[in-house]
Order: C-alpha cells, then structure tokens, then sequence
C-alpha cells in the first residue's frame, strides 16, 4: 500500500520511513512546510530530507515554500501561544495541501511525521488530519502515534547515525522569537 507522508524535517521523519517500510506501507513523502522561517533554514531541513529519501531510495516532492501565503492564512493569530489556534490553523494548511497531493495521485490515504515530536499538540494533528482527508471521497487520514512502540527510541538512534541537523524549533517563525 503506498501513501503520501508529510514530512516536516529529517529527525521526525526517518523511523516512521523505516516503520511504514517494516510494515508493507510504501511512503511517498511530501515536504510542505511554508511556515519554516528563514529561508536558510527551509532550505536546511528540506535538503536534510531530500538526501535521506535519495539514501533510502523513496519517492520525495517538494510543495512550494510560499512564506508569504502562509503568513497570509495564519494572520490574526500571530499572538497565539505554541499548541494553540495558530499551530492548528498551521498543521490544518499542510494537511489539506498533503490530502490535495494524495488526491491527485490518487493515493487513498496519508498520514504526517508532525506527530512525532513532542512538542506538538497531538490531537490538534489528528483533528488537521482528518479535516482534511474530509475534503476528498475515500481519503483517510492514517493517525498513529509516532512517539511510542519504540519509535521515540528509533528517532534518536537514526539521528545519531545519519549525523542529521537537528532543529529546536519548529520553524515558526512567531515561536522562534517567542512573541
């Protein structure tokens, strides 16, 4: 079964790779994240992505990186606190353009690396998720916890063994300056 996997940076994203593989899921994977600020480190994480998937030899697609649309569609909740309004209105525009992707490759479900790290709002990707499977007939939305069964454990070791850059932040930019 092959499905689309957004995938938000190198560290999150290598154990589930492994897992769906391990699990007879092939992932194609999509790198959607205009809300990466700056440029520099966009760039960065995408490139950490893009040469782990040439390793491993699976499919990647870059989204466009359009940081002014984003901010456009995030405007109004610059102010909101990390797991709050903004975050979900974030991870509610990377999965519908995720879902669009699966849609057109006429891929039936779709699932995200976001919920692998711990500083994200679980339930806020989950709710993303499935909103934007609903825009589509037949899509799912495949909802996993990444942190347990291991995979926590796995993250660290792959990061470790591929010398991955690891961010400390999401790449948004509100919450890399703390407003």
């Amino acid at each position: 079964m092959t499905l689309i996997l957004h995938t938000c940076c190198a560290p999150c994203s290598a154990a589930i790779i492994e897992w769906l593989l391990c699990n007879g899921m092939t992932p194609v994977l999509f790198f959607y994240n205009p809300n990466i600020y700056p440029q520099s480190e966009y760039i960065l994480r995408r490139n950490e992505v893009v040469n782990y998937a040439k390793k491993i030899g699976v499919e990647i697609i870059e989204g466009d990186d359009n940081y002014i649309g984003w901010l456009e569609q995030v405007s109004g909740l610059e102010h909101e606190p990390e797991r709050g309004a903004r975050c979900l209105q974030c991870f509610k525009i990377r999965m519908l353009a995720t879902a669009r992707l699966a849609n057109v490759r006429h891929i039936s479900m779709f699932a995200t690396s976001l919920a692998a790290s711990r500083q994200k709002n679980i339930e806020q990707i989950a709710q993303a998720g499935h909103w934007a499977a609903a825009h589509f007939c037949g899509l799912q939305f495949f909802q996993k916890n990444w942190r347990k069964g291991g995979l926590n454990e796995q993250r660290y070791k792959l990061l470790k063994e591929n010398n991955f850059y690891n961010q400390r932040y999401c790449g948004c930019n509100f919450k890399s300056q703390n407003i």
